[in-house]
Order: C-alpha cells, then structure tokens, then sequence
C-alpha cells in the first residue's frame, strides 16, 4: 500500500510482531530477501512500513502471507503481538531444497 501515514522500520515490526526471537535476526531476514512486500524483495531492513501493507515472509520451510493492520508500540507478548497482523490463506510448506534432500539421502543409505 502506497501513501502517507505512520509508518516503522520493517525489521523492528518483525522483531515486535514476534516472527523472530531478536531484532538482529529481523534485519538479517530482511537483508537475505526471505521477506517481500508487496510482491517485490526489500532488502533493507530500515524499509518504512504502513498499515494494509502486505508482506511474504520465508521463515525456514514455511512461507507466511501478512497483512499489516498495527503498527507496533512495543514488544508485548504473543496475544498483543497477534493483533499487529493478519494471515491470509494457508501457511505453505516450500519445497525442500535440492541440499537437504541430497543430506538425508546420504544419512539413509549409509
């Protein structure tokens, strides 16, 4: 979503919305581009972030599709931090990469 408003740092709301257990974690999620808004890579975590901005995040093997609907104040707990968003549709499993399935075949035939 484009305009004016408030906004924050993309990371500190991850960090806040409890996606991740620390804010470094956040900016290095942000930075590895497992984190999408509106469709397109952000890279920086100092990315201004509105409310009704959609975003993908890869979290390991699961894929999560956020709306914004707050913008943080704090770290509260997990019930506060679940007002911060909304998921749409069904959190989906990616695909294994190539690495981990060649790493189990290996383990099993040996």
């Amino acid at each position: 979503m484009q305009g004016n408003g408030p906004t924050q740092r993309l990371d500190r709301w991850i960090w806040c919305a409890r996606f991740v257990r620390s804010r470094a974690l956040a900016a290095r999620l942000c930075a590895s581009g497992a984190v999408t808004l509106g469709g397109a890579a952000v890279l920086k975590p100092a990315h201004p972030l509105r409310i009704g901005d959609r975003l993908r995040l890869r979290l390991g093997p699961v894929e999560r599709q956020i709306e914004v609907l707050a913008l943080a104040e704090r770290r509260g707990p997990a019930r506060e931090a679940r007002l911060l968003y909304a998921e749409h549709g069904v959190t989906r499993i990616a695909e294994p990469e190539a690495a981990w399935i060649s790493l189990f075949e290996e383990e099993d035939a040996g």
